[in-house]
């Protein structure tokens, strides 16, 4: 080894043993300063972000009692708990809307004698938005079908599909609610047979020979739904206890409308949305049951669009 490269190795090895003695120092320094001013601190514990959720002995729906001690019944609530409560984003979507349309659905069940809690039925079917459409068809707010919507009264033409009407659908699931009560005398199987049919809750009843919904073996769907609603309901009416906070500051505001007679046609309701100083999107939004941009109507028959009141738009205390 020549005397050049002999001379770095023996510059790098002193190089190393400084700084060894270095760390050394500065580590033993700040053992001595804190061996006599800190006190040794306890570990903190993990946080569990994942466990269990919180299910009561009994709960009430629709003022039916409902015990919770079978172990069928109680899992089944359990497994829609702990999908609502840990499916945060889309939860959190529900509470933030629940004002809005419990302000519009509240009052038409109360007038049709339909139990309030139903409209944690409309929130299952739908998530409360308006505009949904399911794999089979069901539209709206109540999801309902064509059918069914027509038989309880709605239009539903190429032009105007009155299940995105919010009070007349919510009008027409409390004619469906009455009647299946009238057979069942039950609202929790009423429920049910929302998911299912009339006929598809009596058939089974007839086959497995019991009036119990929690007693019947039925199809995933419809063995989950009504615990789906029960699950909404606990987490809605005491969010907190499911790891919930929303405050109401942060729930979407209840949007104020007035009502315009529209007894006629329109050829472009870019331009009437103009003449009602709002916008076509605006117009569309608090009317989706219009289906076109035009209205022919050639029967005049009347209808009644939602016009939202000047600052109803517009974000917080300042309306101008």
């Amino acid at each position: 080894m020549d005397r050049k490269m002999l001379n770095h190795k023996i510059s790098l090895q002193k190089i190393a043993v400084f700084l060894s003695l270095t760390a050394i120092c500065i580590i033993s320094y700040g053992l001595f300063i804190n061996s006599g001013t800190l006190e040794p601190q306890p570990a903190k514990p993990t946080q569990l972000f994942n466990s269990p959720v919180e299910i009561p002995a009994s709960m009430v729906f629709a003022g039916e009692t409902i015990s919770l001690k079978n172990f069928d019944v109680r899992e089944s609530l359990d497994r829609e708990l702990l999908v609502n409560s840990y499916f945060q984003s889309q939860t959190i979507l529900y509470l933030k809307r629940s004002v809005r349309y419990f302000h519009l659905i509240e009052p038409i069940l109360k007038k049709n004698n339909i139990p309030d809690d139903f409209k944690y039925l409309s929130l299952a079917e739908s998530g409360f938005q308006e505009k949904v459409v399911s794999p089979a068809g069901a539209a709206g707010l109540w999801q309902l079908m064509k059918k069914a919507a027509m038989e309880n009264g709605l239009e539903i033409s190429t032009e105007v599909d009155e299940r995105y009407n919010m009070e007349k659908s919510t009008e027409a699931a409390c004619l469906y609610l009455n009647r299946s009560y009238r057979q069942y005398g039950s609202w929790i199987s009423v429920a049910a047979s929302y998911n299912a049919g009339i006929s598809g809750i009596r058939h089974q009843t007839e086959v497995q020979d019991s009036n119990n919904y929690f007693d019947l073996l039925l199809n995933d769907e419809t063995s989950r739904y009504v615990y789906r609603i029960l699950a909404l309901k606990l987490i809605l009416e005491n969010p907190e206890k499911y790891g919930f906070r929303v405050t109401e500051e942060e729930k979407y505001p209840i949007l104020i409308c007035k009502e315009v007679i529209l007894d006629g046609s329109v050829t472009n309701f870019a331009e009437y949305a103009k003449a009602h100083g709002v916008n076509y999107k605006i117009l569309k939004y608090f009317n989706p049951w219009l289906r076109q941009s035009y209205l022919k109507n050639p029967s005049k028959k009347s209808y009644l669009l939602k016009i939202p009141e000047p600052g109803t738009r517009t974000f917080g205390q300042d309306k101008n």
